[in-house]
């Protein structure tokens, strides 16, 4: 799994100049340049050959670079690849992926280049074909992630929004279960109210709670709630710590456990207590380093 956060996860139009400038100075983990929903039909063309032209002159620091191109069964898609390979992309978030083959040609393609030897592939989790098949697609080659679609779900469950998102639990678990077996990033899908600070970090916690790495933003007003719920706050980095210290006492004393606040500390703790740590001092580099 790539060590990197991934916190807060921002979507940016392909086609607004201004805005891929400006991402530069915000506090987002990663970026996804949109060559899809977010760019009008009439600026598909132009779009794609502004984004080739930034990604291959622009320095966009740590944060991690996604572009999600048209889907191939679009007239749209394969012309998105061919000017985006160009630029030597970091990874290529592809939509509404079914099933493994679709990864597969996606794959191929991409060694059929030599610009895209590195490339990534990331896949939008937003189709109830795509969920049933979500463990073959985690294990595809070149995988690195899953981002969920739950706009698109909900369309084609014909579900109700719920705070709690209770329909679409089953998705976003057998998404996540996936992701984790093939050692995947996992991130949240959007929240649409981008003005509800309150809903957001509701969803957020959710989100973080079920397991995922970060949320997909709409607004770079969602950044700050995103990034700090997704962060081990100050009383998780100190539980890590004195759970490490304490098991580190009982094992010189020849003990398999420790007890810190009431509560046995085995192995296994210690395994999630270091991994909050190293997750915290990646956040800190991250954050130096932009």
């Amino acid at each position: 799994m790539d060590s990197r956060p991934f916190r807060s996860v921002l979507y940016i139009p392909g086609s607004r100049a201004r805005a891929m400038e400006k991402v530069r100075t915000l506090a987002a983990d990663a970026i996804i340049f949109d060559l899809e929903d977010a760019v009008a039909v009439d600026e598909k063309a132009t779009a794609r050959g502004l984004l080739a032209e930034t990604l291959a002159s622009t320095d966009f620091g740590p944060r991690a670079k996604l572009v999600r191109i048209n889907g191939f069964d679009t007239e749209w898609g394969a012309q998105d690849l061919e000017v985006i390979a160009a630029a030597k992309p970091e990874a290529i978030l592809l939509p509404k992926v079914n099933a493994a083959a679709d990864i597969e040609a996606l794959a191929d393609r991409l060694d059929a280049r030599g610009e895209t030897a590195d490339t990534r592939i990331w896949a939008m989790m937003e189709t109830p074909q795509g969920v049933f098949n979500a463990a073959a697609i985690a294990a595809a080659p070149r995988m690195a992630g899953f981002v969920m679609g739950t706009n698109d779900l909900a369309k084609e469950l014909g579900c109700r929004f719920r705070a709690d998102r209770l329909p679409m639990q089953f998705a976003l678990q057998a998404c996540l279960m996936a992701a984790r077996a093939s050692g995947l990033i996992a991130v949240d899908g959007v929240y649409n109210a981008f003005k509800d600070e309150e809903g957001l970090r509701t969803e957020c916690e959710q989100g973080r709670d079920l397991g995922f790495d970060g949320k997909t933003l709409i607004h770079p007003a969602q950044l700050d709630i995103a990034n700090t719920v997704f962060a081990p706050d100050e009383a998780a980095i100190d539980l890590a710590r004195r759970q490490i210290a304490a098991f580190d006492e009982a094992t010189a004393k020849g003990q398999g456990v420790a007890v810190v606040d009431g509560k046995i500390v085995e192995n296994l703790h210690i395994v999630t207590a270091r991994q909050v740590l190293a997750r915290a001092g990646a956040i800190a580099q991250l954050q130096k380093a932009m």
